[in-house]
Protein backbone atom coordinates (compact mmCIF):
# COMPACT_ATOMS: atom_id res chain seq x y z
CA UNK A 1 0.00 0.00 0.00
CA UNK A 2 0.78 3.58 -0.87
CA UNK A 3 1.72 6.67 0.92
CA UNK A 4 2.72 10.18 0.49
CA UNK A 5 5.92 10.81 2.76
CA UNK A 6 5.94 14.16 3.86
CA UNK A 7 8.92 14.53 6.07
CA UNK A 8 11.98 14.00 6.37
CA UNK A 9 11.83 13.95 2.63
CA UNK A 10 8.92 13.90 -0.14
CA UNK A 11 7.72 11.20 -2.22
CA UNK A 12 5.74 8.03 -2.17
CA UNK A 13 6.63 4.98 -0.06
CA UNK A 14 5.21 1.51 0.40
CA UNK A 15 4.58 -0.09 3.28
CA UNK A 16 6.53 -3.27 2.61
CA UNK A 17 9.82 -0.82 2.13
CA UNK A 18 8.77 1.14 4.67
CA UNK A 19 8.29 -1.88 7.57
CA UNK A 20 10.00 -4.11 6.13
CA UNK A 21 13.05 -4.40 8.88
CA UNK A 22 12.77 -1.33 11.43
CA UNK A 23 16.25 -3.45 13.60
CA UNK A 24 13.89 -2.46 16.74
CA UNK A 25 15.51 -5.22 18.37
CA UNK A 26 19.05 -4.07 17.80
CA UNK A 27 18.20 -0.95 20.11
CA UNK A 28 17.67 -3.00 22.85
CA UNK A 29 18.49 -1.40 26.59
CA UNK A 30 20.53 -3.73 28.31
CA UNK A 31 17.98 -3.96 31.35
CA UNK A 32 14.63 -4.16 29.26
CA UNK A 33 13.46 -4.52 25.52
CA UNK A 34 13.10 -1.22 23.27
CA UNK A 35 9.39 0.00 23.60
CA UNK A 36 7.46 0.92 20.75
CA UNK A 37 3.54 2.46 21.02
CA UNK A 38 0.80 2.24 18.40
CA UNK A 39 -2.08 4.33 18.64
CA UNK A 40 -4.91 5.97 16.63
CA UNK A 41 -6.74 8.58 16.69
CA UNK A 42 -9.28 11.43 15.82
CA UNK A 43 -8.49 15.01 15.39
CA UNK A 44 -10.21 15.99 18.90
CA UNK A 45 -7.67 12.80 20.63
CA UNK A 46 -10.46 10.21 20.91
CA UNK A 47 -9.45 6.80 20.22
CA UNK A 48 -11.99 5.04 20.65
CA UNK A 49 -15.73 5.40 19.06
CA UNK A 50 -18.79 3.03 21.08
CA UNK A 51 -15.88 1.34 22.90
CA UNK A 52 -13.69 0.39 19.87
CA UNK A 53 -10.71 1.42 18.37
CA UNK A 54 -11.43 0.35 14.59
CA UNK A 55 -13.58 2.80 13.51
CA UNK A 56 -11.29 5.22 13.64
CA UNK A 57 -8.38 4.17 11.57
CA UNK A 58 -8.96 3.49 7.56
CA UNK A 59 -7.47 0.78 5.41
CA UNK A 60 -3.94 2.90 5.57
CA UNK A 61 -4.07 2.77 9.60
CA UNK A 62 -4.58 -1.23 9.51
CA UNK A 63 -2.01 -2.28 7.23
CA UNK A 64 0.19 -0.09 9.19
CA UNK A 65 -1.33 -1.93 12.59
CA UNK A 66 -1.01 -5.30 11.08
CA UNK A 67 2.62 -4.75 9.47
CA UNK A 68 3.78 -2.86 12.34
CA UNK A 69 3.01 -6.62 14.51
CA UNK A 70 5.76 -8.25 12.28
CA UNK A 71 8.75 -6.28 13.54
CA UNK A 72 8.49 -6.33 17.42
CA UNK A 73 9.40 -9.66 19.43
CA UNK A 74 6.39 -9.20 21.32
CA UNK A 75 3.18 -7.33 21.70
CA UNK A 76 1.75 -6.00 25.03
CA UNK A 77 -1.56 -5.05 25.92
CA UNK A 78 -3.82 -4.14 28.77
CA UNK A 79 -6.37 -6.45 29.64
CA UNK A 80 -9.22 -3.99 29.51
CA UNK A 81 -7.80 -3.48 25.82
CA UNK A 82 -7.82 -7.54 25.12
CA UNK A 83 -11.30 -7.54 26.36
CA UNK A 84 -12.85 -4.69 24.69
CA UNK A 85 -11.62 -4.97 21.05
CA UNK A 86 -11.93 -9.01 21.41
CA UNK A 87 -8.58 -10.21 20.69
CA UNK A 88 -7.66 -13.05 18.63
CA UNK A 89 -4.03 -14.28 17.74
CA UNK A 90 -1.93 -11.40 16.53
CA UNK A 91 -0.43 -12.88 13.27
CA UNK A 92 -2.61 -15.17 11.24
CA UNK A 93 -1.67 -14.41 7.71
CA UNK A 94 0.95 -16.33 5.71
CA UNK A 95 2.58 -13.36 4.52
CA UNK A 96 2.57 -11.34 7.29
CA UNK A 97 4.11 -14.87 9.54
CA UNK A 98 6.96 -15.13 6.48
CA UNK A 99 8.14 -11.46 7.14
CA UNK A 100 8.85 -12.19 10.94
CA UNK A 101 10.50 -15.43 10.32
CA UNK A 102 12.88 -13.48 7.41
CA UNK A 103 14.07 -11.05 10.07
CA UNK A 104 14.60 -13.86 12.41
CA UNK A 105 11.38 -13.27 14.74
CA UNK A 106 9.04 -16.14 15.91
CA UNK A 107 6.04 -16.63 13.16
CA UNK A 108 3.50 -15.71 15.78
CA UNK A 109 4.70 -13.35 18.78
CA UNK A 110 3.60 -13.59 22.18
CA UNK A 111 0.86 -11.30 24.11
CA UNK A 112 2.02 -10.03 26.94
CA UNK A 113 -0.11 -8.73 29.29
CA UNK A 114 -0.21 -7.41 33.33
CA UNK A 115 -3.26 -7.34 36.33
CA UNK A 116 -3.16 -6.43 39.72
CA UNK A 117 -6.74 -7.97 40.22
CA UNK A 118 -5.84 -11.77 38.45
CA UNK A 119 -8.82 -10.92 36.11
CA UNK A 120 -8.84 -12.16 32.40
CA UNK A 121 -10.84 -11.86 29.64
CA UNK A 122 -11.11 -15.91 29.37
CA UNK A 123 -14.36 -15.80 26.66
CA UNK A 124 -11.81 -14.07 23.70
CA UNK A 125 -10.40 -15.74 21.12
CA UNK A 126 -7.01 -15.39 21.81
CA UNK A 127 -7.30 -17.47 24.91
CA UNK A 128 -8.96 -19.98 22.81
CA UNK A 129 -6.61 -20.75 19.60
CA UNK A 130 -4.14 -23.37 20.71
CA UNK A 131 -1.33 -21.45 18.96
CA UNK A 132 -1.19 -17.95 21.12
CA UNK A 133 1.00 -17.81 23.84
CA UNK A 134 0.04 -15.57 26.75
CA UNK A 135 2.56 -14.29 29.62
CA UNK A 136 0.77 -12.44 32.54
CA UNK A 137 2.66 -10.60 35.10
CA UNK A 138 1.20 -10.06 37.88
CA UNK A 139 1.82 -9.08 41.88
CA UNK A 140 -0.49 -11.79 43.35
CA UNK A 141 -1.39 -15.71 43.18
CA UNK A 142 -3.67 -16.28 40.83
CA UNK A 143 -4.26 -19.50 38.54
CA UNK A 144 -5.74 -19.72 35.05
CA UNK A 145 -8.32 -22.68 34.58
CA UNK A 146 -7.49 -24.80 31.21
CA UNK A 147 -7.91 -23.22 27.77
CA UNK A 148 -6.34 -24.06 24.58
CA UNK A 149 -3.82 -20.90 24.57
CA UNK A 150 -0.59 -21.37 25.99
CA UNK A 151 -0.72 -19.34 29.21
CA UNK A 152 2.46 -18.27 31.36
CA UNK A 153 1.72 -16.27 34.55
CA UNK A 154 4.59 -14.38 35.87
CA UNK A 155 4.32 -13.15 39.67
CA UNK A 156 6.35 -10.29 39.97
CA UNK A 157 7.20 -9.69 44.13
CA UNK A 158 6.01 -5.76 44.92
CA UNK A 159 8.71 -3.67 46.36
CA UNK A 160 10.69 -0.36 45.29
CA UNK A 161 10.38 -1.60 41.26
CA UNK A 162 6.94 -1.16 39.53
CA UNK A 163 4.88 -3.43 38.01
CA UNK A 164 5.30 -2.80 34.27
CA UNK A 165 9.11 -1.98 35.07
CA UNK A 166 9.43 -5.30 36.20
CA UNK A 167 7.60 -7.13 34.00
CA UNK A 168 10.14 -5.38 30.84
CA UNK A 169 13.03 -6.50 33.11
CA UNK A 170 11.88 -10.23 33.05
CA UNK A 171 10.94 -10.00 29.33
CA UNK A 172 14.46 -9.22 28.47
CA UNK A 173 16.85 -11.10 31.07
CA UNK A 174 14.61 -14.20 31.59
CA UNK A 175 13.29 -14.67 27.99
CA UNK A 176 15.26 -12.45 25.66
CA UNK A 177 12.85 -10.12 24.46
CA UNK A 178 14.44 -7.55 22.79
CA UNK A 179 11.68 -4.92 21.54
CA UNK A 180 7.72 -4.74 22.81
CA UNK A 181 5.13 -3.31 20.79
CA UNK A 182 2.45 -1.77 22.85
CA UNK A 183 -1.52 -1.57 21.65
CA UNK A 184 -2.77 0.15 24.69
CA UNK A 185 -4.78 0.64 26.44
CA UNK A 186 -4.57 4.71 27.75
CA UNK A 187 -3.82 2.96 31.30
CA UNK A 188 -1.15 1.06 30.02
CA UNK A 189 -0.03 3.75 28.14
CA UNK A 190 0.19 5.79 30.96
CA UNK A 191 2.03 3.82 32.95
CA UNK A 192 4.54 3.28 30.56
CA UNK A 193 5.12 6.93 30.28
CA UNK A 194 4.92 7.59 33.57
CA UNK A 195 7.64 4.78 34.38
CA UNK A 196 10.04 6.69 31.49
CA UNK A 197 9.91 2.97 29.37
CA UNK A 198 8.66 4.26 25.43
CA UNK A 199 11.07 4.46 23.25
CA UNK A 200 8.87 4.87 19.95
CA UNK A 201 5.11 5.99 19.55
CA UNK A 202 3.41 5.52 16.04
CA UNK A 203 0.01 7.42 15.91
CA UNK A 204 -2.69 7.57 13.17
CA UNK A 205 -4.74 11.23 13.04
CA UNK A 206 -7.68 9.92 11.22
CA UNK A 207 -9.50 12.81 9.56
CA UNK A 208 -12.57 13.20 12.00
CA UNK A 209 -14.02 14.70 14.96
CA UNK A 210 -15.97 12.29 17.69
CA UNK A 211 -16.54 15.01 20.20
CA UNK A 212 -17.67 13.61 23.60
CA UNK A 213 -15.35 15.99 26.02
CA UNK A 214 -12.80 13.72 28.09
CA UNK A 215 -13.88 10.48 26.81
CA UNK A 216 -12.25 7.70 25.13
CA UNK A 217 -8.42 10.06 25.64
CA UNK A 218 -4.92 8.63 24.75
CA UNK A 219 -3.61 8.85 28.27
CA UNK A 220 -5.33 8.53 31.98
CA UNK A 221 -4.01 9.72 35.12
CA UNK A 222 -1.58 12.23 36.64
CA UNK A 223 0.65 14.99 33.71
CA UNK A 224 3.97 13.88 32.84
CA UNK A 225 6.45 16.27 35.11
CA UNK A 226 8.13 17.84 32.80
CA UNK A 227 6.48 16.42 29.63
CA UNK A 228 8.45 14.33 27.33
CA UNK A 229 9.70 15.89 24.23
CA UNK A 230 9.69 13.84 20.69
CA UNK A 231 11.55 13.86 17.48
CA UNK A 232 9.61 13.16 14.58
CA UNK A 233 10.94 10.80 12.76
CA UNK A 234 8.94 10.56 10.01
CA UNK A 235 5.60 12.34 8.23
CA UNK A 236 3.20 10.13 6.30
CA UNK A 237 0.03 11.30 4.60
CA UNK A 238 -3.13 8.75 2.67
CA UNK A 239 -6.67 10.34 1.86
CA UNK A 240 -6.67 12.28 5.14
CA UNK A 241 -4.75 10.66 7.29
CA UNK A 242 -1.49 11.59 8.54
CA UNK A 243 0.94 8.90 9.72
CA UNK A 244 3.43 9.97 12.33
CA UNK A 245 6.45 8.50 13.91
CA UNK A 246 8.25 9.97 16.89
CA UNK A 247 11.20 9.13 18.83
CA UNK A 248 11.19 10.16 22.88
CA UNK A 249 13.70 12.75 23.45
Amino acid sequence: MEFTRLFPSAGVVDTAELLGDLGLGARAHADRPYVVTNFAATVDGRIAIDGRSGGIGDDGDHDLFRRLRTQGDALLVGTGTIAQEEYSRPIRRADLRAIRERIGLEPVPPLVTVTRSGRLPLEIPLFHDPEAHVIVYTTIEMAVPDVPARVEVVRLEEGDRPLLTGALRDLRRARGIRSVLCEGGPALLSGLLHERLVDELFLTVAPLLAGGGSADPMTTGAPLTPPDALELLWALERRGSLYLRYRVR
